[in-house]
């Protein structure tokens, strides 16, 4: 975790204006030599100007401690130092104030005037000193060695702090660059995995109404007629012992296939779930790839074995052996689609000739299937049931899932589905998918 923002700002522990306890004791520290130095330079410089010691040691001590205002007001610091420097006193607090207002957020001209003026302002004092020294004998060299002293002086009591601060600066605003982007991608990634979260729990949801809609096309048509064929043979099983025995083995080979059908799906969800819960243990990341991986492929597995249009006449002769009249007609020329739309269109058929036997028993209905330039189209429509009782004569449950899962179908796949009765009392189911 990272210290900027509002984590840095909780972490000012410090009193006034420093961050931290210890900066605070670093810049008494500081303020206190400096007054101490000042104080002591104080001496000769009241001897020099005239004026009582004492006077000169508390002018000392005061401007030596404004380095404790060094983190608050860098220019103030600077401009004393520079001040007393006639004085000869306040070399730490000139070294210092320079090295804080270069390492301060500050523009690079206010940055450079005042390191210019103390320079210049070293440098005079440096040359006017050296030359007195020299007048009174106290120094014996040339000429040259004023000028000499005066620059190098200067240069090494404002040069350094100066370059040293401006590194520290520099480092200090790189440092915290570097942190707010830390921030940032942490909080990128914490957005990022919210929303690895929320599609991992859509692409849940959606498995579980895919699914839905899997178990229910899968059985609801053949348990249905099952259903159908069971009340028919125990109306005929006295009466006519054949066509009982006839409808026992279509309802012993219906069940076979509704087995068999559900086997191989629950087989492809067993062999997604090893792969879902190898990656659930891993990062959530890796588990919604694990989890896209698995959908990804049962898809491809069942567009590949599900049922497509040339088994619709089986569908419906299915319908036609439990007793229900079916007429199918089909227009234009016949062609392959892709998988997915041949498998949809077949679920829809499906779907609405159950609807049929659950709802209207014994109702007579159209299936027309129509291959046009770029869609398919296919409608179920039943007339009224010849008798109204004949709707709840084999008890068939209904969930209320078989149009909303047709419906889901076709608009998943840009089509357009319309279902509801019709004027004669009957019920219509039409779609239309693109191709």
């Amino acid at each position: 975790m990272t210290t900027t923002g509002e984590e840095h700002t909780a972490a000012v522990t410090g009193p006034w204006w420093w961050a931290r306890w210890r900066s605070a004791v670093l810049d008494g520290s500081l303020a206190l030599v400096s007054a101490v130095e000042c104080g002591a330079e104080g001496i000769p410089f009241a001897r020099d100007a005239g004026i009582p010691v004492p006077v000169g040691i508390v002018f000392g001590l005061l401007a030596g401690s404004v380095l404790l205002l060094r983190r608050k007001w860098p220019i103030a610091v600077v401009l004393v130092a520079i001040a007393i420097t006639p004085a000869q006193m306040g070399f730490l607090m000139g070294i210092v104030g320079l090295y804080t207002l270069a390492a301060a957020e500050l523009p690079r001209r206010i940055i450079s005037a005042l390191a210019g003026m103390s320079l210049v302002g070293t440098m005079i004092v440096t040359f006017v000193r050296v030359r007195q020294d020299m007048a009174r004998g106290d120094l014996t060299l040339g000429d040259w060695f004023v000028p000499f002293a005066s620059i190098t002086t200067s240069l090494g009591l404002t040069a350094p702090p100066v370059l040293l601060g401006l590194y520290v600066g520099a480092r200090r605003r790189l440092m915290e660059s570097l942190r707010e982007r830390a921030d940032s991608l942490e909080r990128e990634l914490q957005l990022l995995a919210e929303r690895a979260e929320e599609r991992a729990e859509w692409a849940r949801n959606e498995e579980r109404r895919r699914i839905a809609r899997e178990m229910h096309d899968v059985v609801a048509h053949r348990v249905s007629l099952m259903v159908v064929h069971a009340a028919a043979l125990q109306a005929v099983a006295r009466k006519d012992p054949e066509k009982a025995v006839r409808n026992a083995v279509l309802v012993g080979d219906m069940g076979r296939q509704a087995l068999t059908e559900l086997r191989e799906m629950l087989g492809v969800l067993r062999s997604g779930e090893d792969g879902v819960e190898r990656g659930v243990a891993g990062v959530p990341l890796v588990a919604v790839g694990v989890a896209a991986a698995v959908a990804a492929s049962r898809v491809a597995e069942e567009e590949g074995e599900g049922p497509c249009l040339s088994e619709l006449d089986e569908l419906i002769g299915q319908s036609a052996a439990a007793g229900m009249v079916v007429d199918l007609s089909v227009e234009g020329e016949t062609r392959s689609y892709a998988a997915e739309i041949e498998q949809t269109a077949y679920r829809v058929v499906q779907e609405a000739l159950t609807n049929v036997h659950k709802h209207a028993a014994g109702a007579k209905t159209h299936v027309r299937l129509a291959h046009r330039m770029s869609e398919i189209a296919m409608q179920v429509e039943n007339e009224p049931p010849p008798e109204p009782a004949s709707a709840r004569a084999a008890r068939l449950p209904s969930g209320g899932n078989g149009l909303l899962g047709m419906r889901e179908r076709v608009l998943a796949l840009g089509g357009v589905f319309v279902s509801g009765p019709t004027d004669a009392g009957g019920f219509r189911v039409s779609a239309v998918i693109p191709a």
